[in-house]
Parts: C-alpha cells; structure tokens; sequence
C-alpha cells in the first residue's frame, strides 16, 4: 500500500510539473504572437525634420517648424514673414497610413482650404522627394538634409508653361 502512494503521490507531483511546464510554454508562446506595436518606418525617417528652421534674407524671413503629433503624423508650419507681415503661411502633415508617406499641404485661401496631398516617391536617409503630377505648382517638393543643422527644401514644376524650381535653404534654430 505504501509502495502504491509513494508511486501516485511522485506521478501526481511529475504530472503537475509537466502540467505546469505546459502551461509556461503556453503562456510563452501566447506572450510571443502577441500582436507587435505598429511602426511607421517612412515617417520615422523623416524624424530630422523635427524642430524649427529658418533663413533670414533681404527679402524676409522664412521658418519652417515641425513637430511630432503622433506615431503616425508629423506636423509643420511654414510662413514667410517681410516686416511685420506674414505673406506667405502653409500648413503641412506629413502622415504615414498603410505604408504611404503623404505630404498634405494647405495654403490658407487656396483649395476651398482642402489640403493637397503630395506621396513620397523615393527617400534616402538624406533626401525625401514628394511628387503630386495633378497638381498645378509646384509638382515636386524635395527635403534635403545637408547636415544636422542645415536643409534645402525646394519646389519644382511647371509654371506658365515653363519650368520653374525655388530652393529655400535653412539652419536649424
């Protein structure tokens, strides 16, 4: 009778064990498909844009601020200020959704105040290019990172039938 406890009491602790150990795989392998935090890979490389730019000329002062509004969304400001007065403001997101990364810009009294969406076309650690073939000017708006401190932006496409390209260098500030 002893010998039959002390055989069930060691399966009951073996089964226990194996039973746990079962359960540990379990919740390891549950832990492990958990379903992974969502990144978004284009905007992050776009993460040194972040901060506040300018470039003060003859003819004004130009900044451009940028900021990160979510995992998903970066949102700029841009004006162009000659004395006292800002001529020239526009509003930027820069968002990614389902792998796209989409410049939406708008132009206070322009678009029925509709933003207009520009698509990353190709992009470098250095260098991003967003492209918009319908819209009238510009087409292309490129960002060039020259250094940690410095970027050119510049705008291109055709204009009264011509080509036309406006370049605006930057430092941070």
């Amino acid at each position: 009778m002893k010998r039959t406890i002390t055989i069930l009491s060691v399966a009951l602790v073996c089964g226990a064990i194996f039973s746990c150990n079962g359960k540990k795989e379990t919740e390891a392998t549950q832990t492990e498909t958990a379903p992974a935090a969502k990144t978004y890979p284009q905007l992050e490389k776009a993460a040194w844009l972040i901060g506040s730019w300018g470039n003060m000329t003859p003819e004004g002062i130009l900044t451009e601020k940028w900021k990160k509004e979510n995992d998903s969304v970066y949102h700029g400001e841009s004006y162009f200020v000659i004395g006292k007065d800002t001529v020239f403001s526009e509003s930027i997101q820069l968002e990614e959704s389902n792998g796209k990364l989409v410049y939406n810009v708008t132009v206070p009294g322009q678009n029925n105040g509709q933003a207009t969406p520009f698509e990353l076309t190709s992009s470098t650690d250095t260098q991003m290019v967003f492209e918009n073939p319908n819209h009238d000017y510009p087409n292309k708006i490129t960002y060039n990172k020259i250094n940690n401190d410095s970027l050119v932006a510049e705008i291109s496409g055709m204009q009264k039938g011509k080509p036309a390209t406006e370049t605006f260098a930057m430092k941070r500030q």
